[in-house]
């Protein structure tokens, strides 16, 4: 009897290392993950201050082209 709980507590044992084992490498997924959330996050912050810059770009583009025809309009009607 001695022997058979002696088994059983030694399988518990080993249940709970395995079950230990898990979760470690559990937690390294999890730590690895975020970590990957977290540079997307910040690649994604760095892009939308791109596109942010390439919008007023184009607005000052649009600007500049309208004045321009403006000024070229101005020049026709010199004729």
């Amino acid at each position: 009897m001695d022997k058979e709980i002696l088994e059983i507590l030694k399988r518990l044992e080993i249940k709970q290392d395995e079950t230990y084992q898990i979760v470690k490498a559990l937690e390294h997924s999890a730590e690895v993950s975020k970590a990957e959330r977290d540079k997307m996050a910040n690649d994604i912050s760095h892009i939308k201050g791109n596109v942010e810059g390439i919008r007023k770009d184009i607005s000052n583009v649009e600007i500049i082209t309208s004045s321009n025809w403006n000024d070229i309009a101005k020049l026709k009607a010199v004729k």
